[in-house]
């Protein structure tokens, strides 16, 4: 960020802070269970709705990981009403564009279409949403497809497939240790019975959000919900996630664990994870939002400290980030990866990656290093409300997690209430050995078909 755009930026942030806890978003519920949320945006004649359904891969029992993914994928395949194919041709016919995604916590279908033809995508939604048809030799076709995407994101990617043996090392008893796509032989043993199951289980109005964001008037498209939606019968008496879920707790770490992973390679890789928690788990909301803005402290930029240091400076790393998010459903990871430059290695950078963890531990951050980091959050924010399309998904996602949407309004002035006091609590909170999980990633030639993983936990 150059100095003219952060002086805007503070200039704007207690303004933006101010303004963000009116932000208008219109809430209505169907008697049948299905939350509407409603955001108007009339800076062009385009809606986006999005369904989202409070099931992912961190909803699945061993045996079939990934179900929820596949589900997404067949859910395209056609009811009584429309055959396989027949929704995106008639979303494409109407100009619009759709597709689906699949995470831990959620599973979302979505269309951008011109406002005038939000019916149309409420008619789709709503039929499938308890009318799909799920036939064997349509799983057959798309069993092909997801092994090939299987393949192309994490088999044939060196550090995609380190991540996924990291997640499964990290986490003891969490489901967030498996991956979203599934394992394998998960995959390979898919009935349509298994998915008729699954989605008997939680595709039903009761388990699930409709967002629209655009340029449309909340009033009016209640009224279509009522109509597309509100025939659709609810699955039991309560929303299904709050009926069938076990809490998932994951078990205290009682020291490091160490991976290393042995695959064809160009470069070698490190990640390191520590638990934390999240803003749905915390006991002190602040505790998430000093993680929030710690990250930022790392890597928030190409001024900030990892890219600065390791990078720049020290010249010992080609590439470094830290990641955290504080709207999973449940606790997860503070995340650091990193690949080494010529010459140094991977225990050269987890050593570099240490001490700026424990210069964080000791002193304070300055002032003017916190405002900036607070300056890019605040720009972030302005940036991303020029996109309907993340404006619903912010929406979507906060209530399926099990969070309020209204926590989109509060980001910003909770970010900013974060003092260096706190960037220092968490880090020597949370940021230490006995949270931490260890991956290194050792190249083989690309030529080779050797996979080898050895693990080795420590417990103090």
């Amino acid at each position: 960020m150059n100095y003219r755009l952060l002086c805007a930026v503070l200039l704007w942030l207690p303004v933006f802070a101010s303004h963000a806890a009116t932000t208008k978003v219109s809430e209505h519920v169907l008697g049948n269970g299905l939350k509407v949320l409603v955001k108007e945006d009339h800076r062009s004649p385009v809606a986006v709705s999005q369904v989202w359904y409070k099931v992912g891969s961190s909803y699945e029992p061993g045996g079939i990981t990934g179900i929820s993914h596949m589900l997404e994928h067949m859910m395209f395949k056609g009811t009584d009403k429309h055959a396989a194919g027949e929704f995106s041709r008639i979303v494409a016919e109407n100009g619009g564009e759709e597709n689906a995604f699949t995470g831990e916590d959620y599973t979302a279908y979505f269309q951008t279409m011109e406002a005038s033809r939000l019916a149309v995508s409420f008619e789709l939604e709503a039929d499938r949403m308890r009318n799909l048809h799920l036939l064997a030799d349509e799983l057959k076709k798309e069993l092909q497809v997801v092994t090939e995407e299987r393949r192309m994101r994490t088999d044939d990617n060196p550090q995609a497939k380190m991540q996924e043996h990291f997640n499964a090392m990290a986490y003891t008893n969490s489901p967030y240790r498996n991956p979203v796509i599934g394992w394998p032989s998960d995959i390979e043993n898919y009935k349509v019975e298994d998915l008729q199951a699954w989605y008997q289980r939680w595709y039903a109005p009761n388990n699930a959000t409709l967002v629209v964001v655009g340029d449309v008037q909340p009033k009016a498209v209640f009224a279509l919900a009522e109509k597309y939606f509100g025939p659709l019968k609810p699955m039991g008496d309560r929303p299904v996630a709050t009926t069938t879920l076990k809490p998932q707790a994951e078990v205290e770490q009682v020291g490091v664990r160490k991976m290393t992973v042995r695959l064809p390679a160009k470069l070698p890789y490190l990640v390191m994870g520590y638990k934390v928690p999240v803003l749905k788990t915390t006991q002190n909301e602040w505790e998430a939002y000093a993680l929030e803005v710690l990250a930022g402290v790392l890597d928030g930029g190409s001024s900030a400290r990892l890219e600065s240091g390791l990078v720049r400076g020290k010249q010992i790393a080609v590439s470094v980030g830290a990641s955290y998010s504080l709207t999973s459903r449940l606790p997860s990871l503070f995340t650091l990866e990193a690949t080494p430059a010529e010459g140094k290695t991977v225990w050269n950078l987890e050593s570099a990656l240490k001490d700026e963890i424990t210069k964080l531990q000791i002193n304070l951050v300055e002032s003017d290093e916190l405002q900036r980091i607070k300056a890019q959050v605040l720009a972030k924010a302005v940036y991303e409300r020029d996109s309907g399309f993340y404006q619903a998904m912010q929406l979507g996602m906060l209530e399926t997690v099990g969070l309020s949407w209204k926590v989109v309004d509060e980001y910003v002035e909770k970010v900013n209430q974060v003092t260096a006091e706190q960037v220092r609590d968490v880090a020597r909170k949370y940021l230490i050995e006995d949270k931490l999980s260890v991956a290194y990633l050792e190249p083989l030639p690309i030529n080779g078909n050797i996979t080898e993983i050895k693990t080795s936990i420590g417990v103090r």
